[in-house]
């Protein structure tokens, strides 16, 4: 999860990767004030009332579920599993297919077990808020692991002022588009900053 704020004419703009669409929703939502475009790369963007978790399942059934081994109990063994890591096996294929072994290596050193708390909660997210500050969205061509034809799916059902494709870049296009990320960075910076209203 990548989350950044970034300073403009005193509002901040956001970027969420991956579940961290989540966390900037919630985010839009509190502080619509405060926040002038929030950029969904390769993200969760949802609507009123949905659960990360029945996005990304539902549209990536057989890349999503981990394996019950790989789950993490930070309240103990009775309770539900708090987190679950990925193999470094499937880190590769699903999230780095195009990225460069030492860019990989850096990542695996870096990765941290994903929080469920962010997947299993059903957002309540009203047009006054969320829906007045802009969003963007990056989907990446190459994705394994939130499939292009889901990303698809996410921005249909939730439409987004703009879409800037990555040709070429996996789940991870900080790694692997690294200077096309930065570019769309620069352009919705340095669009005009009217709030949607």
């Amino acid at each position: 999860i990548v989350l950044v704020g970034h300073s403009f004419g005193g509002l901040v703009i956001l970027v969420g990767h991956d579940i961290g669409g989540v966390c900037i929703s919630l985010a839009m939502e509190k502080f619509p004030n405060q926040i002038a475009k929030a950029v969904f790369v390769t993200a969760a963007m949802l609507t009123d009332g949905q659960r990360a978790f029945d996005l990304l399942a539902e549209k990536n059934a057989d890349n999503f579920m981990p394996e019950p081994n790989s789950c993490t109990y930070g309240n103990g063994m009775p309770s539900p599993p708090t987190a679950f890591k990925l193999d470094k096996s499937t880190l590769r294929s699903l999230f780095f297919n195009a990225t460069t072994s030492k860019d990989i290596a850096l990542a695996e050193v870096s990765m941290q077990p994903v929080p469920f708390g962010p997947l299993m909660e059903k957002l309540v997210l009203t047009a006054e808020n969320y829906g007045s500050v802009r969003r963007f969205f990056v989907e990446t061509t190459h994705d394994q692991a939130l499939l292009p034809t889901a990303q698809k799916s996410i921005i249909k059902q939730n439409p987004p002022e703009k879409v800037f494709t990555l040709k070429g870049s996996d789940h991870c296009p900080f790694f692997s588009k690294t200077l096309s990320l930065h570019k769309v960075f620069l352009e919705v910076a340095q669009l005009n900053s009217n709030r949607l209203t």
